[in-house]
C-alpha cells in the first residue's frame, strides 16, 4: 500500500477539510433559505449528518472492495471532506465497525455516550462561560 508522507496527508485532509466546511456552510444556508430561519427543528444539521453519514457508508464500501491506493482517498474524502462536512459520518461509521463486529455493547455505549457526554460537556461549557461573563 502506497501511505503518503505525514506532510502529504495532512495536505490531503486540509484540502478536504476547507472543501467540506464550506460545502456544510453552503448546504446549511440552502436549507434554511428554503425552509425558513424560524423551523423548531434543526433541519439544516440533521440533513448534513444524514447525507454525511451516507457519504461515509458510499465511500467506506467503495474503498472496501478497490482498496488499492485508497490512503490517499480516505485522507482527501474521509477524513477531509466528510470530517469537515461532518464528524458525524466519522462517528457513524465507527458505531457501525462495532456493530459489524457484534460489538454491540460498546457500539451502544459509544453511541448513547458520545451523544449524551457531548450534550453535557456543550452544557458544561455554557454554564461556565455564562458564570465568568
Amino acid at each position: 500500500m502506497n501511505t503518503p508522507s505525514p506532510l502529504a496527508a495532512s495536505l490531503y485532509v486540509a484540502l478536504g477539510g476547507g472543501a467540506g466546511a464550506v460545502l456544510r456552510y453552503q448546504a446549511g444556508r440552502l436549507m434554511t433559505h428554503w425552509l425558513g430561519p424560524n423551523v423548531a427543528f434543526p433541519w439544516p444539521t440533521f440533513m448534513i449528518n444524514v447525507t454525511g453519514s451516507l457519504a461515509m457508508g458510499l465511500l467506506a464500501g467503495y474503498l472496501a472492495r478497490h482498496g488499492q491506493g485508497g490512503e490517499h482517498w480516505r485522507l482527501l474524502l474521509g477524513v477531509g471532506l466528510l470530517g469537515g462536512y461532518t464528524t458525524f459520518s466519522s462517528f457513524s461509521l465507527e458505531a457501525m465497525l462495532l456493530i459489524e463486529r457484534h460489538q454491540f455493547g460498546p457500539a451502544f455505549g459509544y453511541a448513547a455516550g458520545s451523544v449524551l457526554a457531548g450534550i453535557v460537556a456543550l452544557w458544561l461549557g455554557l454554564v461556565t462561560m455564562r458564570a465568568v461573563g
